[in-house]
């Protein structure tokens, strides 16, 4: 079981910004799919953005153009940056970690996702 733990969480008007951080220790991410999902009130989880194994990134409609997913160097720390905040953001974003090859790393694939942390809240006010 892999250890994830997310924060950066915050309440922010409409048209800010954000950067989630969730925090991979003790594994090598090179390895892994990694993703950010989102749960809004009331509602499933969803895929936000996805990093696969070869490097290459995948988005949600929703956010493409708006939020960028990466990680820092080490690869012990995966980023989500959002930009152009909507309140329909509002929500807990999960991080999560699929020990799968870049081709089965599918953003749509929520339960294929073995390992999660605990979330961070994002409200976004209009």
């Amino acid at each position: 079981q892999v250890h994830l733990a997310e924060s950066g969480g915050a309440s922010v008007q409409a048209g800010g910004s954000l950067r989630l951080s969730c925090v991979v220790p003790g594994i090598d991410t090179s390895y892994y799919c990694m993703g950010w999902f989102h749960q809004a009130p009331g509602e499933g989880r969803e895929g936000v953005a996805i990093l696969d194994t070869d490097g290459r990134t995948k988005y949600a409609d929703s956010v493409k153009g708006r939020f960028t997913i990466s990680k820092d160097n080490t690869g012990t720390t995966l980023y989500l940056q959002m930009n152009s905040l909507k309140p329909e953001d509002t929500g807990v974003y999960y991080c999560a970690a699929s020990r799968q090859q870049a081709r089965f790393c599918n953003i749509y694939k929520v339960g294929a996702f073995e390992s999660w942390g605990q979330g961070t809240q994002v409200a976004v006010f209009s």
